[in-house]
């Protein structure tokens, strides 16, 4: 569609098993197996899965914070995976990452204010007085007061560092921002803060995001579209209220499933699947849910599902959905 800001063309990252006194290959754990989507100007795709599905995987790889083994990214028209790291390095301006850990990710060394003003260094986009009011409106966007930036990143809570990578993740004016399960380290108090804070900031500066997580009621709180991975693969794509109101897939009927309602007179309709999740080292031959699906059919061994659009913007790759 023309609307598309980041497509996706069947992504693959492979990570190399090594083994034996000489390090040799003798494996790879397919992270990611051939993942495509696209995320529209404007909107938020929320990427679900069971942990170890490849979700921050896709994330890093579209950045090309790790290199993809094959496969397409384009931002707009422009092909990521087919640039040089000079050309990666000036179109990464339009995308930007904020990271799971808040501490983790930021410099302990910096105060706020070089942390924040660091990326707008680095690019050679502002200096001397301007650079400080950058930094200054920067830190009042996000809810931080003048006197927190000469402070170091030890001295502020979760959420406040959150505050503070929110902050550098927009110093450059993105288009584009993976959020990789930015409020899974923040108690819940602050979780909503933040997740308030990131919704308004879309709105005012048109972002456009795709955000990772693992909590389900937070995925739905926050996205216009869902994907939902499984072991390395999409498995179902589709809008937010019709994926988790009439979900298609059986992996995406189970996972959804486990959404508590806040009703307590509601009736529960918990889906508990059997077996354990395949390794991405050696997943089934066929369609990947296979040994815990309880639709299985002939059909599911042999031939791996490809996704097809069962509905207006809905795909799912089922051979019996």
């Amino acid at each position: 569609m023309t609307d598309d800001l980041v497509t996706v063309r069947e992504l693959v990252k492979y990570f190399p098993i090594r083994g034996g006194l000489l390090g040799r290959v003798v494996g790879f754990v397919r992270a990611v197996d051939s993942v495509s989507f696209a995320v529209r100007k404007g909107e938020t795709l929320g990427l679900v899965g069971e942990s170890g599905c490849g979700k921050t995987t896709v994330g890093k790889t579209i950045l090309r914070l790790i290199e993809p083994t094959s496969g397409e990214v384009f931002y707009g028209r422009e092909n990521i995976t087919k640039l040089t790291k000079s050309q990666v390095r000036k179109i990464r301006k339009n995308m930007q990452m904020i990271f799971q850990d808040p501490y983790m990710s930021l410099n302990p060394r910096m105060n706020v204010r070089q942390i924040v003003g660091e990326p707008l260094v680095v690019n050679k986009v502002a200096s001397g007085t301007d650079l400080e009011e950058r930094v200054a409106r920067l830190a009042e966007l996000v809810g931080l007061n003048p006197d927190h930036l000469n402070r170091y990143p030890h001295e502020f809570s979760g959420g406040q560092r959150q505050r503070i990578g929110v902050a550098r993740a927009l110093a450059l004016n993105p288009g584009f921002v993976v959020l990789d399960e930015p409020t899974s380290a923040l108690d819940v108090s602050v979780q909503a803060q933040i997740l308030n804070l990131l919704k308004e900031l879309q709105e005012k500066l048109g972002l456009t995001y795709l955000f990772i997580s693992h909590d389900l009621s937070v995925v739905k709180h926050m996205s216009n579209r869902i994907g939902v991975m499984y072991v390395g693969k999409m498995v179902e794509t589709g809008p937010t209220t019709e994926l988790v109101n009439q979900p298609r897939h059986p992996y995406t009927q189970a996972l959804f499933s486990a959404i508590l309602d806040p009703d307590p007179e509601a009736e529960a309709r918990r889906i508990v699947l059997t077996g354990d999740v395949p390794s991405p080292a050696n997943p089934p031959k066929g369609c990947r849910f296979r040994p815990r699906c309880w639709l299985v059919s002939d059909k599911c061994k042999p031939d791996e599902p490809v996704m097809r659009e069962i509905g207006r913007d809905h795909y799912v790759a089922c051979h019996s959905c």
